[in-house]
């Protein structure tokens, strides 16, 4: 099944951006669009401030939201980890 869309298209390609990382996007919540979660998922991870977060559906300024989805996915140790090897 595949998920619905975001309605803001910079907020949308930022989601895309995030499952090309192997990030999971979960949509639904109480006033989130949905939640983003890193791949790893172990402890450290979770305990971690980039390696979850909170997609809102309307945000105020939409090229703003996305680059901070962006850079929840660049900043994770995880996933530097990961560029570092390859």
């Amino acid at each position: 099944m595949t998920r619905p869309r975001h309605s803001k298209k910079e907020v949308e390609e930022a989601i895309r951006y995030a499952e090309q990382n192997n990030w999971r996007v979960e949509v639904g919540g109480s006033h989130a669009w949905g939640k983003m979660y890193c791949p790893i998922n172990d402890k450290d991870c979770r305990c971690g401030e980039f390696c979850i977060t909170s997609i809102n559906s309307t945000p105020r300024n939409a090229v703003t939201h996305a680059k901070q989805i962006r850079r929840v996915v660049d900043k994770c140790k995880h996933q530097q980890s990961t560029r570092e090897e390859g």
